[in-house]
């Protein structure tokens, strides 16, 4: 049986509701200056047959302790590594915004290290790798850093009414957008061999469909693109409709018949 929070390996994940007995997981990575918290209620609506894995970045929450970690690279090869016990039955990659580039790079790892593939890899509110965005908002100052966060509404709340909090948020999304604007991807390497979604908000202004169409590049599959009403966190709003499609995306479970 898994335990609620796991730091073994050099990987941490949180699980809010463990489902020893699901026949299928779902691995959430949050995006840039989130934490696996942020997650927590996925595991109350999801179905009974889901069990909801939230990976849990250094430095944030039950990590506090440990360095941040803002190169992409020595990220995943944690991950990959942390995370190879929970692949041991269906399971879907699911990565918002930042979380989605770091989703795709940890199923090529995955992949390269011919793991249990995941049934399908979902990535959210990012472009796809030929259209990496080349930003250098991490060199921006605090006030310009908490623009971004105000103009992405990914707290939800107004920090500048929680000091202690708005002073732990800017260094984890400065180290965040470093990792994810530092990052180059690889564009010569092997497509993924399993399918691919693409979700993202009807109004975010991050991403353009043809952006997400891009996705296509890396994928010997046909995609699918999904589109929600809202912006870059369009997902708070859609948690269940989100959930029943994922759920969807698995294979029909094997029915085996005994003999008379």
């Amino acid at each position: 049986m898994l335990n609620a929070t796991h730091t073994n390996n050099g990987a941490c994940y949180r699980i809010f509701k463990a489902r020893p007995n699901a026949s299928k997981r779902l691995i959430i990575l949050p995006h840039a200056g989130g934490s696996a918290s942020y997650f927590r209620h996925w595991a109350n609506v999801a179905d009974p047959d889901l069990e909801i894995v939230v990976v849990q970045y250094p430095g944030r929450e039950n990590r506090m302790a440990e360095p941040l970690v803002s190169d992409m690279n020595r990220l995943v090869s944690t991950l990959a590594t942390g995370l190879k016990p929970l692949l041991n039955k269906p399971y879907i990659l699911f990565g918002h915004s930042m979380g989605g580039g770091i989703a795709y790079e940890l199923a090529m790892r995955i992949q390269a290290y011919r793991y249990p593939a995941p049934t399908q890899l979902v990535v959210s509110a990012v472009e796809g790798p030929s259209c990496h965005h080349a930003t250098e908002i991490h060199k921006a100052s605090d006030n310009e850093m908490l623009n971004e966060l105000k103009r992405l509404n990914g707290t939800g709340v107004d920090l500048n009414a929680y000091p202690e909090l708005l002073d732990m948020m800017l260094p984890l999304l400065r180290n965040d957008y470093q990792l994810i604007e530092t990052y180059r991807p690889n564009l010569d390497a092997p497509k993924l061999q399993h399918p691919l979604t693409v979700m993202l908000g009807s109004t975010d202004t991050e991403l353009t469909y043809e952006e997400a169409e891009a996705w296509q590049q890396v994928c010997t599959q046909s995609i699918n693109i999904e589109t929600y009403e809202g912006g870059h966190f369009y997902l708070a709003d859609h948690i269940e409709a989100i959930l029943v499609h994922l759920s969807t995306l698995f294979p029909p479970q094997k029915t085996w018949l005994c003999a008379p």
